[in-house]
């Protein structure tokens, strides 16, 4: 098996179709077609189902799909810590993030690390929840932020941070006559949510705070991202749910945050690694993790220990 045999796969994978999957390789369709007959015939077993309309993965494909993109990340992996060494790194620290954990947020923490460790290449990867948990276990990561704790049993989910969740409410909007708007109040308007996917454990905790009102909530949108939340705030298309470190740093104009009302409403980050004594290097990461002053609005686990019950589990 070789690796042009996986790029082929992967191509006809992503796009169920051997004459664009040909394109995107820029080669003929001929030799793609080889490839992959090549590849079925080493396997045993056949990995797309074709007729003269469509294309589509049989479940042997689809398994196998699950496997070797982490392949190529490995192979990667495995350049960059060549080049890092060739830069003059001794070591390197590979961080996943997921639930739409914005990178800027741990500018501190990694300003820190390349004071006190500046031989240690950090290499930053956002991925969704389900691939971080994955890349943990194959050792494609070593540590991982998410604001879930469902990981598993074999993954240690350390809380480290807590950030107030806020409603995020356009400017002249009626909601910001309340100091700390009511949850039955928000749910009278249209809301712009998490992305159950690429914000996984994010949509789980606002899911828990809205399940405590009688009714349900009217969803305009799912978003990917909390710049398009705060985007769609601000034009008035929609509420927004977030944490509040994560509206401040978007800076969107003609958005303000509030908090909600009847009770301590908080999101909690988590540090996720594989079990066992960690590394000297990441034990050390992970001291910083606890000792850096947190982004704006974000309570550290390790400075204040909040009430459990007043905490938003996914």
């Amino acid at each position: 098996m070789e690796l042009r045999h996986l790029r082929c796969f992967l191509a006809v994978a992503k796009e169920l179709h051997f004459a664009r999957a040909a394109e995107r390789l820029h080669i003929e369709q001929s030799p793609l077609s080889r490839a992959i007959r090549d590849l079925e015939e080493e396997l045993g077993t056949r990995l797309f189902s074709r007729t003269t309309r469509s294309t589509r993965l049989t479940r042997a494909g689809e398994l196998f799909l699950q496997h070797v993109p982490r392949v190529f990340v490995a192979i990667q992996q495995a350049r960059d810590s060549v080049k890092a060494a060739t830069n003059g790194f001794h070591g390197q620290l590979r961080i996943a993030l997921s639930d739409c954990i914005t990178p800027t947020c741990f500018s501190a923490l990694l300003a820190l690390s390349r004071q006190e460790e500046p031989e240690i290449e950090v290499r930053l990867a956002e991925v969704p929840l389900s691939q971080q948990i994955k890349g943990l276990h194959d050792n494609l990561y070593d540590v991982g932020f998410a604001q879930s704790d469902e990981v598993g049993d074999e993954l240690i989910a350390e809380p480290v941070w807590h950030d107030p969740l806020m409603v995020a409410v356009p400017a002249r909007h009626p909601l910001l006559a309340y100091k700390d708007v009511p949850l039955d109040e928000v749910l009278r308007y249209p809301l712009a949510l998490g992305d159950t996917n690429a914000c996984e454990g994010h949509a789980r905790q606002v899911e828990r705070v809205l399940r405590r009102a009688n009714q349900e909530p009217l969803i305009a949108e799912r978003v990917a991202s909390f710049d398009l939340m705060m985007t769609l705030v601000s034009a008035g298309f929609a509420l927004g749910l977030a944490g509040a470190s994560q509206i401040a740093a978007n800076r969107e104009p003609g958005v303000v945050a509030r908090p909600l009302a009847g009770g301590s409403h908080k999101l909690t980050t988590y540090l996720l690694r594989v079990g066992g004594e960690p590394s000297d290097t990441l034990a050390r990461f992970i001291e910083r993790v606890y000792a850096v002053e947190p982004p704006k609005g974000k309570t550290s686990a390790a400075r204040a220990k909040p009430d459990p019950s007043e905490d938003i589990e996914p």
